[in-house]
């Protein structure tokens, strides 16, 4: 069924917003996975005192598989143009959307404990680096330090065991030290409180945004089969007119109008 100008832009919307949630919900839970079963990590949940690590790592492996699930149904109501498919859709960018805002509330509201949380998960992943030397970690390491321009838990050049995964330093004295990554976290989420909530409510009203799209194509394509032509296809097996004599029918008919027979086929014998 065709679909009109708006009905193609929600669609190529909605196309788009896949394509960035399916890259993104595959990289947590690629991330997710491979930290809980790991060698080098799986046994992080068998230490006590491991418990933000588990929340942190069970909550990327949660968030990646919803991700890719709310991509899969989005895709196919989208591709299919499958309204029910589309209505689901709705529903689960609706919920993530809340999610989302509420996450960021939260995040703003309990800032301290976020940052200490994070800060634990941190060092979680840097002492367990230290004695494993994983390929794996390092790049996890590799990709915190670079995001928050940090180097390890003493900055130090000629102390820090992980100054390989460190970025590259900016001036002279970074050389010699550079941003701690606790205090750099910590300090992000209780003097970036703010930001942290806008970059969550941003999400929020991207999912928002995808949502209307979906409302928008589904009512399209309803809008689109009731506007459909319908065909009743006649056979043998339809009930027949009653027994109208042909005065009957020329007279209720047009008169100005001539008068067509159509002869009926006869059914013809196979028994004989």
């Amino acid at each position: 069924m065709a679909l009109d100008g708006c009905g193609l832009v929600c669609q190529y919307v909605i196309f788009f917003f896949n394509a960035i949630f399916a890259v993104l919900g595959f990289a947590l839970l690629g991330l997710g996975l491979w930290l809980r079963f790991s060698e080098s990590t799986k046994l992080l949940f068998a230490i006590n005192g491991s418990g933000t690590f588990a929340a942190g790592v069970i909550l990327l492996i949660v968030l990646g598989t919803v991700m890719l699930l709310v991509v899969m149904v989005g895709e196919y109501g989208a591709c299919s143009k499958k309204k029910r498919a589309l209505q689901l859709f709705s529903v689960l960018l609706f919920i993530l959307a809340v999610a989302e805002i509420t996450v960021g509330v939260l995040a703003y509201t309990n800032r301290e404990q976020v940052g200490v949380k994070v800060v634990e998960f941190y060092n979680s992943i840097y002492t367990l680096f230290n004695v494993t030397n994983d390929l794996g970690l390092g790049v996890t390491l590799l990709f915190i330090h670079e995001l928050f321009h940090c180097c390890g838990v003493t900055g130090i050049a000629v102390l820090e065991t992980v100054k390989e995964t460190c970025p590259a330093p900016k001036g002279f004295l970074e050389n010699i030290a550079m941003p701690t990554c606790p205090g750099v976290l910590s300090d992000f989420f209780v003097y970036n409180a703010p930001t942290v909530m806008g970059v969550f409510i941003g999400i929020g009203a991207l999912l928002i945004i995808a949502l209307i799209c979906s409302a928008i194509l589904s009512e399209k394509l309803g809008a689109s089969s009731s506007s459909s032509p319908h065909y009743i296809i006649l056979t043998n097996a339809s009930p027949s007119l009653p027994n109208v004599s042909e005065h009957e029918l020329v007279s209720s008919s047009i008169p100005d109008q001539e008068l067509i027979s159509f002869i009926p086929h006869t059914a013809v014998n196979t028994n004989a």
